[in-house]
């Protein structure tokens, strides 16, 4: 998961180079899945997802894959760093950059690069489990289509607190009476890639590094549901999330980010998914249970109902102003030369 500080530095950017449609790869040279993983200014945590990626592509040799890195604007050496990682990588890496700040940016950036039929985002501070592919395949090998997945998502360190993970054991398919907030998470989130061509591209206006600071993947998966693409939960297909936060402060703010994200959201879409409006209204009502003693949003770290309510309230108020400004930015990616600084 890329964490965008709320002011950055930009630097020079190259020069821009036209995007790969998500549809117009040549099928007789796709690879079966490309992992996409987007990152900024994480390059040591993004090793360890580099690693585990090739190692599911070694246990499972015979699907082909591909590695789609995007770099969002790093400072950290990061460049330099993915050209020494690819030249020395077992599996086909893609590098491109997209120098403006933006998660829904980059993921966009890494879908037009990406040649796999089947798309992958996985997030830089998780690790794929080694049977990952075999999972992938399983339930992308019979010609089905028109769905998106996510798998299970577990604590990668035992002292992270327990949250930005998904660690059901049960399916489940995404429905109104479920709000789509963390059904299937960002982090570890499958589809076709014409199921991507069908939806378009990520929302620039939600996710991290953007006015809404949250919620891209979740918009993305309302909008598959407006369109009657299946969203879909499963058990398997198993990522370790290393999101490393151990101080509740540190969780009570991405809290309240996801619930921004989810304000703007529910007036995103108050009239093609009205049914959003009546997670809100459950939610305003849960708030006032938790005043009289009722139960909060989360027991276990303590998580109220009430920011959930402000935040969404502001984050509504926030999209109006966004949706006043104009259509969302569009991004561009830029291929880095990996030929340039190859280990000598």
């Amino acid at each position: 998961m890329i964490d965008h500080p709320a002011t950055t530095q930009r630097r020079r950017e190259p020069t821009a180079a036209r995007p790969v449609s998500v549809a117009a790869v040549s099928s007789g040279s796709r690879p079966f899945a490309s992992f996409i993983v987007c990152t900024r200014n994480r390059v040591s945590a993004l090793r360890a997802c580099i690693r585990s990626i090739e190692a599911a592509c070694r246990a499972h040799p015979a699907v082909m894959s591909e590695l789609v890195i995007v770099d969002n604007g790093s400072t950290d050496g990061t460049a330099e760093a993915l050209v020494r990682i690819a030249a020395a990588s077992p599996i086909a890496v893609a590098l491109v950059a997209e120098p403006r700040p933006g998660l829904a940016g980059a993921r966009n950036a890494g879908m037009a690069r990406a040649r796999g039929r089947v798309l992958v985002f996985i997030d830089d501070d998780c690790e794929v489990d080694a049977h990952y592919l075999a999972d992938l395949q399983r339930h992308y090998g019979h010609g089905e289509e028109r769905v998106i997945r996510g798998g299970r998502v577990e604590l990668g360190n035992s002292l992270d607190l327990p949250f930005t993970v998904k660690r059901s054991r049960v399916a489940a398919r995404l429905s109104p009476d479920i709000h789509p907030g963390g059904f299937v998470l960002g982090c570890n989130m499958t589809m076709h890639r014409d199921v991507a061509a069908l939806i378009g591209p990520f929302d620039t206006r939600f996710g991290a590094g953007a006015p809404l600071k949250a919620a891209e993947d979740t918009d993305y998966l309302v909008r598959a549901y407006n369109l009657g693409i299946p969203v879909e939960y499963v058990p398997d297909m198993l990522v370790h999330h290393h999101h490393g936060r151990r101080a509740r402060a540190a969780i009570e703010r991405l809290h309240r980010d996801y619930s921004l994200g989810n304000g703007g959201l529910c007036l995103k879409h108050l009239f093609t998914a009205p049914w959003l409006l009546k997670h809100f209204c459950w939610t305003v009502r849960s708030a006032c249970c938790q005043a009289c003693g009722g139960a909060r949003f989360d027991p276990e770290l303590q998580l109220s109902h009430w920011p959930i309510v402000s935040m969404n309230l502001l984050g509504a108020a926030r999209f109006v102003r966004l949706a006043m400004t104009g259509p969302a930015p569009r991004a561009e990616a830029c291929p880095i030369d990996q030929a340039a600084a190859k280990p000598r």
